[in-house]
């Protein structure tokens, strides 16, 4: 009977060992409410440096054509003209001093998926590149903002 007894215990004490061994439910919830209280401070702050992220690559990539830009000028005597427009720096319009190509790779999208915008004449200086932010439309402010060759 002692036998009995000890093997008795040792099943009751093992089931309380896999018992501590897992979570409550309570343990449960009460971690995903801290993270969620963690993600509703952070997450914002995140978002907002996202956007500042793209308007600093589109002016990165504006400074990029524009050196590419000014690279054409020098070989040809001019730039682009707005008929050519940026695939000029890509594949030659049939001038006779293209030493092309002037990028690496094909001319890039901003940030937010739509083409840049060339302008030659330009309104602020010989010629214009620029985006018009997250919603492609003129003016904006954040995200929103236009970004140009002449900032």
């Amino acid at each position: 009977m002692r036998v009995f007894l000890r093997s008795a215990n040792r099943q009751h004490s093992g089931c309380r060992r896999r018992a501590e061994l897992g979570f409550s439910l309570i343990e449960l919830l009460i971690v995903m409410i801290i993270l969620g209280l963690i993600a509703s401070l952070v997450g914002p702050r995140l978002f907002g440096k996202l956007g500042g992220a793209r308007q600093d690559t589109a002016k990165t990539q504006i400074e990029m054509l524009m050196a590419a830009l000014d690279a054409f000028r020098l070989d040809v005597g001019r730039y682009p003209s707005e008929q050519e427009g940026l695939g000029a720096l890509m594949q030659n319009p049939g001038v006779n001093k293209w030493d092309g190509p002037y990028l690496k790779k094909e001319v890039p999208i901003d940030p937010w998926g739509y083409p840049y915008h060339y302008q030659n004449p330009g309104q602020h200086g010989e010629i214009d590149l620029f985006s018009y932010g997250a919603d492609n439309k003129p003016g904006g402010e954040k995200e929103d903002a236009d970004v140009g060759s002449w900032q």
